[in-house]
């Protein structure tokens, strides 16, 4: 079956350069459409150049410029999002191109992370807030009638797992943690380059059409406890455990405006309130990558944490 032609929008970020890379890596005709901008940052444009060399065609233009979207849908049959959760809502003119051009086979939307619809934090304004564009992106698409996959990754290890899901730590605890809650309910956490290669393998899959692709693999599903226990075994080292209470961490995160209490927002989702694990994958609406996609390789959290000691 011929490779369809797929068009990467945010690949000088790090999740989209990631699905670049991999949309390559997997034989497909790669195109990204690049900012003017890009090309003078010295960082962008290194990507820009190493994407370029590997066979990807870089096209100018962004998502506020419909001409260079119109263009650039044209000439694909896959469309993958990879921008910032903060410019989530400027996918509202990419998705009108690509209703209006109708020749897209698949759209990924940028959502990516926890699965917003399931997210049970709308208690919390900043929780609702954070979540909510991608809900309405979501719905869009749908009432659209665009064929799409939204792919589910959780966490990405290098956003909190390097603190052991501390806040305001770069680097894990080596004394005192911190358990949240009783510790005991699980998180998913995915390296971006793996989430990118089980999306690249997504985009041509009938089963994955209009459904969401949830990445739960073994080795990468723990609680807090459970990663403090890997850590200590790694380092040989107990360290002391202090309790903050559902309550406690909720007062601190209404005390704190979003972006500042984003690391906390986090912490309470998942491994409070369970909204990487709670729910069962279900054929009406949803399926398990790791189980669609045995062949493929993952880094584990064991084997990120590695890197760390």
């Amino acid at each position: 079956m011929e490779k369809s032609k797929i068009l990467v929008i945010g690949a000088t970020g790090n999740l989209g350069y990631h699905m670049a890379e991999a949309s390559l890596e997997f034989g497909h005709p790669t195109f990204a459409l690049v900012r003017d901008s890009a090309f003078s940052d010295p960082i962008k444009a290194h990507k820009l150049q190493c994407l370029s060399h590997a066979g990807a065609t870089l096209l100018k233009g962004s998502l506020q410029d419909e001409a260079s979207i119109v263009e650039a849908v044209k000439l694909v049959d896959v469309v993958i999002c990879a921008v910032s959760a903060k410019q989530t809502l400027d996918q509202k003119l990419l998705i009108r191109v690509i209703k209006q051009v109708g020749s897209i086979k698949r759209f990924i939307p940028s959502e990516f992370g926890s699965d917003p619809t399931r997210a049970q934090v709308t208690e919390l304004d900043d929780g609702y807030n954070f979540y909510a564009p991608k809900i309405e992106i979501r719905q869009l698409v749908e009432d659209e009638g665009i064929p799409y996959t939204i792919i589910s990754c959780n966490f990405f290890m290098r956003i909190l797992l390097p603190s052991l899901a501390q806040p305001g730590l770069k680097v894990p605890p080596r004394d005192k943690v911190t358990i949240f809650g009783d510790g005991n309910t699980k998180g998913v956490f995915m390296k971006e380059s793996d989430v990118a290669a089980f999306t690249i393998n997504a985009v041509d899959d009938p089963n994955t059409l209009n459904k969401v692709v949830y990445l739960r693999p073994p080795g990468n599903v723990y609680s807090l406890n459970e990663l403090v226990e890997i850590w200590e075994t790694k380092t040989q080292k107990k360290l002391e455990k202090l309790h903050v209470s559902e309550e406690e961490l909720l007062k601190k995160i209404k005390g704190t405006s979003f972006p500042d209490n984003f690391e906390m927002l986090f912490i309470y989702s998942a491994f409070i309130k369970g909204d990487h694990t709670y729910f069962d994958i279900e054929s009406s609406f949803g399926v398990n990558g790791t189980e669609l996609y045995p062949q493929l390789k993952y880094t584990t959290i064991s084997e990120f944490l590695d890197t760390l000691v």
